[in-house]
């Protein structure tokens, strides 16, 4: 096992998938830049590897990049698009959601398109109302799509190479808050199936279900529960679809109570699909009602005290797990 940063560790994945299959390539804003894309390097240096040819520097021009990306993996080819903020990924929303996820299905599988977005999600302390969404629920709601939403360097890493080497259009929403966490990453190729999610810590009290750096933030919840005696389990989804029901079902059968956390907007995330589908299949194993906690139906606000206020915290976090161990 190596310590890197999810940055890096995402870096090395496509460097990876590059060296094993010439068809994999990239494109985006500024990827060959000093900054390798983002702030966040995640494409440092790779121009000097494989050149401009696979390491592709795109207009400011969301629907520019996803349309050639799409072209380009009905064609025969594996591209990476980044999109930098999920926010701008409305910008090229028709050429993923109208021709990428519809066209392996409207051809009867004689097309595929083997593509993967890259978008970056969550609040990051000043970046406001059009650079701080999560999206994940528009693109869960979208058949023809994989979404997958990674906590830790190494499930950025390993994650990554197997969207890849799907042959479906992959949403890959990676958190800004976590280029700069460190984490370890295996020394072999890493690879973490689609659709499987993580046991992070288990528990016998509460479930907590939550993904990306959602997830993180229900293990401290977890670890101040823990100080008053209460075992939680914590669910790290990393694939929102597929999501791993059977791994969610097993322990809320085990444990009786759920809590959903996610960052996104409350209203109309996936968190409500999880505590509904929850709720069907397992009302027998259910000890009280499921719940969910997320963000208010507001932009993002960019003054700190009003940023902070909107954030969901480990705080708040523990104050939901004990409305549930109370009811």
């Amino acid at each position: 096992m190596t310590e890197m940063m999810f940055q890096d560790a995402v870096r090395e994945g496509l460097a990876e998938e590059m060296r094993r299959d010439p068809l994999v390539w990239a494109l985006g804003e500024d990827l060959s830049t000093a900054h390798g894309g983002t702030s966040a390097n995640q494409y440092l240096g790779l121009i000097d590897e494989f050149g401009p040819k696979r390491i592709v520097n795109t207009p400011i021009s969301e629907n520019t990049i996803m349309g050639a990306a799409v072209g380009a993996a009905v064609a025969g080819t594996r591209p990476v698009a980044d999109l930098r903020m999920a926010d701008f990924g409305m910008c090229a929303v028709d050429e993923l959601v109208n021709q990428a996820a519809k066209i392996r299905y409207m051809f009867g599988g004689q097309a595929r398109v083997p593509l993967v977005v890259r978008q970056a999600i969550g609040v990051r302390k000043g970046a406001a109302a059009q650079h701080s969404q999560s999206t994940e629920a528009w693109y869960v709601h979208t058949p023809g799509l994989v979404v997958v939403a990674p906590g830790t360097p190494a499930d950025g890493r390993g994650l990554l190479k197997s969207a890849i080497r799907s042959d479906d259009p992959v949403v890959f929403m990676e958190h800004k808050d976590l280029w700069g966490a460190t984490g370890e990453v295996p020394d072999d190729e890493g690879v973490v199936p689609l659709g499987k999610a993580s046991i992070v810590r288990e528990g016998s009290d509460l479930t907590i279900v939550s993904w990306s750096r959602m997830a993180r933030l229900a293990e401290e919840a977890a670890e101040a529960l823990a100080g008053d005696g209460v075992s939680v389990e914590v669910i790290d989804l990393r694939t929102l679809w597929p999501w791993d029901k059977a791994a969610v079902y097993a322990s809320v059968g085990k444990t009786g109570r759920l809590l959903v956390a996610q960052e996104a907007v409350q209203v109309g995330g996936f968190a409500a699909e999880i505590m509904a589908d929850v709720t069907e299949a397992c009302a027998s194993a259910l000890e009280t009602h499921v719940r969910r906690i997320g963000a208010p139906r507001m932009p993002v606000p960019y003054a700190e005290p009003m940023e902070n206020e909107y954030r969901v915290t480990p705080a708040r976090i523990v104050a939901k797990a004990r409305e549930v161990l109370e009811s």
